[in-house]
């Protein structure tokens, strides 16, 4: 009998101990009262979600304004700085563009009617943008097309060769290219053929994106100016498939959105969208739900950062109340976002089912040790 009292009173010390029961989380209430209320920094604005105006409205795909341009397409055979030319001169003898056709000259022009090409070695334009001919020195070439240096190496020439002709073709393009790295199948440089490539061209000329479309992002840099765009927005949204220009640099980053579950739902994790779009109700169901022995399905929340005014992120907490009929339309219209929180709500009420749980395990060892003792005890006897 002593060692019955013993094992009671040392489990209902140890019960005695415990300040508060396992929660999952806080309530309900207890969410509104914090946010209204913080015990550290101001208040966090609560909004409750009653009718289709109190959604927030789904956020603005950026668009890339800062790339868009009326300018037309520059000439694919602009030159530049890095540029290869491959440069040939031709030049006929002087008889047979003299002034004075004699019978010599004639004869001449006759006995030797070749044209004589003098091919340069592969010249580079240097970083000034400029090319070396012999007999004319540096000649600025930068912004011109290669016809137009064609003209120049002619004028260049001419006190030197009664008319000289030229031909510039473009041996490696630097200028007229784009650098396209990350998750495509062939990063590198890329040339644009036609100057007129979009960014879904772009991608499939470097062989495709790997992976799943709907966790790539790509940054577009262009000078100072950086934009990201996701794949599948692009896909969904022709608008986001800018024209890109020579010079630009593309990443394709493997960047997933994802949204959290927390709380007394059926589980807890980040979840990755599987869409572009993913609606509230989508998510919840995707949550499992409310956990019928845990949660409050009354205590839907959604913790979110939004921009104010200013451009400041500020947080905020959206309740739903699945509990009204008029809250699974509305979850319907409720768009998820990157990093989203979502939140379900602990159930007051299941504290007492959790008491009752909690003092059948403290006590359903006495059960097996008191059988124990019984046994010995009588076996004693």
């Amino acid at each position: 009998m002593q060692i019955k009292n013993s094992i009671y009173l040392a489990l209902l010390a140890s019960l005695a101990g415990c300040a508060t029961l396992p929660s999952s989380g806080p309530t309900g209430r207890q969410i509104e009262k914090s946010a209204t209320a913080p015990v550290n920094g101001p208040p966090i604005q609560l909004v409750q979600i009653h009718a289709v105006a109190d959604i927030p409205a789904a956020a603005e795909i950026a668009s890339p304004t800062s790339l868009q341009s009326e300018q037309a397409p520059s000439p694919t055979d602009m030159v530049g700085p890095g540029d290869i030319l491959d440069i040939n001169i031709y030049e006929a003898g002087v008889t047979l563009f003299a002034s004075t056709a004699t019978n010599s000259a004639l004869t001449q022009m006759t006995s030797n009617p070749g044209v004589q090409v003098q091919k340069l070695p592969p010249t580079r334009v240097d970083d000034n943008g400029d090319i070396a001919i012999p007999y004319a020195g540096a000649l600025h070439v930068a912004g011109q097309t290669t016809g137009e240096i064609e003209a120049t190496i002619r004028k260049a020439l001419k006190s030197l060769s009664q008319n000289p002709q030229v031909i510039v073709t473009m041996a490696q393009a630097i200028t007229n290219s784009v650098i396209v790295g990350g998750e495509v199948a062939r990063p590198g440089r890329l040339v644009l053929q036609t100057n007129r490539e979009s960014l879904s061209d772009v991608i499939a000329l470097a062989g495709g994106y790997r992976g799943n479309s709907k966790d790539l992002m790509v940054r577009i840099m262009r000078g100072t100016n950086s934009v990201d765009v996701r794949v599948n927005d692009m896909v969904e949204n022709p608008a986001l498939d800018v024209r890109i220009r020579p010079g630009d640099r593309l990443m394709l980053v493997d960047d997933p959105r994802t949204y959290s579950i927390l709380g007394a739902s059926g589980r807890v994790e980040q979840v990755p969208f599987r869409r572009s779009s993913v609606s509230l109700a989508e998510a919840v169901a995707t949550a499992g739900g409310t956990n019928p022995n845990l949660g409050d399905p009354a205590a839907i929340f959604l913790f979110r950062y939004i921009k104010d005014a200013e451009g400041k992120e500020v947080p905020q907490v959206y309740h739903l109340n699945m509990m009204q009929t008029g809250s699974y339309f509305l979850a319907q219209k409720f768009v998820m976002q990157d990093k989203d929180v979502l939140y379900f709500g602990n159930a007051a009420a299941n504290q007492p089912s959790k008491a009752i749980q909690l003092i059948s395990q403290l006590f359903s060892p006495i059960f097996t040790v008191t059988s124990a003792v019984s046994v010995i005890q009588n076996s004693n006897n």
